[in-house]
C-alpha cells in the first residue's frame, strides 16, 4: 500500500478563524458607528429627561384630578422655579398641606438643566419659594368636581431652547404640547 502525503497547506489556512486584530478591527467600527448614531439621535431634537418630566407631570395632573372627584377634596398645584408639589386643602386647619397620603403627590424637584414657569389665567406668575410649612399655596386648583384653573406651566431646558407646554384644552381636559425647539 502506497501512502499519499497531502501537500502541507499555509499556516493560515489550516487554522481557518479570525485573528484578534481582526476581531479588535470589527469591534471599533461598530463602537464609532454606534456612538455616531448616539450622538446624532441627541443633536437632533431629542430632549428624553425633558419628555420624561413633562410625561410624568400630564399623568400626576390627571391622577389628582381623579382623585380630587373620588374623594370629593380640593388639590392644588404649587410651582417652585426648580419643581412642583401638590397640596390639599385641609378644612379643619383652614389651610393648605402637603399629601402625605399618596406617595405619588410628594413634592418633585425637577433634574438640573430644567426649570419650570408658569402662567395662571393668561398671566405669568413669579415663582417664590415658601418661607415654611404654613405659606404653601397652590397656583393653580383642581376643585372636588374636576374643574381646573386655567394655567400653562411650561417646563424648558436651561437657555429656554427646548420647552414643552402643559395646558388646558377647550373640553377641560390636561394636554401636552409638542415640543417647541428654538434655535440659537
Amino acid at each position: 500500500m502506497t501512502s499519499r502525503r497531502r501537500p502541507a497547506r499555509d499556516a493560515r489556512g489550516a487554522r481557518g478563524g479570525f485573528t484578534l486584530i481582526e476581531i479588535l478591527v470589527v469591534l471599533v467600527i461598530i463602537g464609532v458607528i454606534t456612538a455616531g448614531i448616539l450622538l446624532s439621535v441627541n443633536i437632533t431634537g431629542r430632549d428624553r429627561e425633558l419628555e420624561r418630566e413633562s410625561d410624568r407631570l400630564l399623568a400626576l395632573f390627571n391622577y389628582a384630578r381623579e382623585q380630587a372627584e373620588l374623594q370629593t377634596r380640593e388639590f392644588g398645584v404649587m410651582f417652585q422655579d426648580d419643581g412642583y408639589e401638590f397640596l390639599t386643602y385641609d378644612p379643619r386647619r383652614s389651610a393648605w398641606r402637603s399629601v402625605f397620603e399618596d406617595d405619588a403627590l410628594v413634592a418633585r424637584h425637577l433634574p438640573d438643566g430644567l426649570g419650570v414657569s408658569l402662567s395662571v389665567e393668561a398671566r405669568p406668575v413669579v415663582l417664590n419659594r415658601p418661607k415654611d410649612a404654613k405659606d404653601k399655596t397652590p397656583q393653580v386648583m383642581i376643585f372636588s368636581n374636576g374643574d381646573l384653573t386655567t394655567f400653562a406651566a411650561t417646563l424648558a431646558r436651561e437657555g429656554g431652547l427646548r420647552s414643552v407646554t402643559l395646558t388646558e384644552d377647550s373640553k377641560g381636559q390636561v394636554m401636552l404640547q409638542p415640543l417647541e425647539e428654538r434655535r440659537p
